[in-house]
């Protein structure tokens, strides 16, 4: 029964559309009701599902790359976007506790509110909550085993303890600088590079630049972040990439990021991908936009504009570069 409901999706670019109906559902629950403690409204703060995107991104160039060399295959694809999106939610829970207990998220706050801090979740519940997506994450690494083998096994434990170590233990990772490589290493070489894999059981250049390009387009995300809030950084010591280089680098770096992500697509034209390289270039036109904007704004709390336009481009470069793939 669930190969028959899963073999109505055809091609990875259907996944994008179930992507921006989630967001959709989502941002009417939010704006449907005040956040009442340990309710549903919470949990679905408490999971940013903005940041979903960056979950997704990876998996839906994963299964263009895989169906371009037609072993693209709807239950594994099924399967590594819920392992992607579960991970995402439980780092994202993690986050919130251990950056609330360890008193980062103050009251001069600039990004969006916590669900611990708030007070919207309990400590004790949110730990409830992250043995929960845990379990579910390590579920859903099991059932991938069928398609993939054992060799799947010492990634998933890789997912769940570097979740950890971004915010907890003696050397916090995101607290050390370390953020933009976990970036380029979990959202870029593993989501896309294990989705590939799972299905095609190979590992080729096309899928190593394609993982590079994931990573650089989704660190951007965490460069406007790390922006904005360069000022608690400091008071924090959180010694994030703005804070070692000071604030002049942050419009400059995200610019980079994205402008060296569509030059990486340049390469497909080796592989008889024309669209794989014109169609991402069109990323470039509201990239630029928003760079501009986040020099103008600089500071403050508007700097979220910044936040949710990035995550729209992003999901915009990954379904321009899929399509190109699939074409």
């Amino acid at each position: 029964m669930i190969r028959k409901v899963f073999a109505k999706v055809r091609n990875p670019a259907q996944f994008g559309l179930t992507i921006v109906a989630f967001n959709y559902i989502c941002s009417k629950i939010i704006k449907m009701e005040t956040t009442r403690p340990n309710s549903f409204k919470a949990w679905l703060l408490a999971s940013r599902p903005k940041t979903l995107t960056a979950a997704a991104i990876p998996v839906m160039i994963g299964c263009s790359l895989a169906a371009t060399h037609g072993s693209f295959q709807p239950v594994p694809a099924i399967l590594c976007f819920l392992f992607a999106f579960i991970m995402q939610i439980n780092a994202n829970y993690i986050n919130d506790l251990y950056d609330y207990l360890k008193g980062s998220d103050r009251e001069d706050r600039l990004g969006p509110m916590r669900a611990c801090a708030q007070g919207w979740i309990t400590p004790p519940e949110m730990k409830k909550g992250i043995i929960i997506a845990s379990i579910l994450a390590g579920c859903c690494g099991c059932c991938l085993l069928f398609y993939s083998g054992p060799i799947m096994i010492p990634i998933g434990i890789a997912c769940l303890i570097f979740a950890f170590l971004y915010t907890t233990g003696p050397y916090p990772l995101a607290y050390h600088g370390w953020g933009d490589v976990l970036v380029m290493i979990f959202f870029g070489f593993v989501p896309v590079g294990c989705t590939f894999y799972v299905m095609n059981h190979d590992w080729n250049t096309s899928t190593t630049i394609a993982s590079i390009i994931s990573g650089l387009v989704i660190d951007t995300l965490l460069m406007v972040n790390n922006f904005r809030d360069r000022e608690q950084d400091k008071i924090s010591e959180k010694k994030t990439i703005i804070v070692r280089l000071g604030a002049r680098s942050g419009p400059i770096l995200y610019f980079l990021l994205g402008l060296i992500a569509c030059w990486l697509c340049f390469y497909f034209i080796t592989q008889g991908k024309l669209f794989a390289v014109i169609l991402p270039q069109f990323y470039l036109i509201p990239h630029i936009i928003t760079t501009v904007k986040m020099v103008r704004i600089h500071q403050g709390k508007e700097l979220n504009k910044i936040l949710g336009e990035t995550s729209r481009n992003m999901f915009l470069f990954g379904v321009l570069l899929s399509l190109g793939l699939l074409v």
